[in-house]
């Protein structure tokens, strides 16, 4: 009976040196007891790079002429509006205020 038990204690300890050495050659994370790890993901490449590939290149946020240029182009209009008498209204006299006063 000991004969059999010590076979099989060999074996077992043939077997886990064979996965340590596998894990060792191919770069694998040895994990004999199984338990859940974060290898698995943090192994994985991350995306926010590509993420951001997706979407273009914005010039509005980087250059300050065209920031300017876009603030000018709103202020034309407004004043635009305002002497055609479609501005905003002062503070006060908006359309809630109106409701109240009725």
């Amino acid at each position: 009976m000991s004969g059999g038990g010590l076979k099989s204690l060999l074996a077992a300890a043939a077997i886990r040196g064979v996965t340590e050495a596998r894990a060792r050659i191919f770069g694998h994370v040895l994990n004999p007891t199984g338990q859940r790890s974060p290898h698995k993901i943090l192994r994985k490449k991350l995306i926010g790079q590509k993420v951001a590939e997706w979407y273009p290149y914005d010039i509005k946020k980087d250059d300050p002429l065209v920031m300017a240029q876009q603030e000018q182009e709103r202020l034309n209009k407004l004043e635009m509006l305002k002497r055609r008498g479609k501005g905003p209204p002062k503070k006060g006299q908006g359309r809630r205020a109106v409701k109240r006063s009725k």
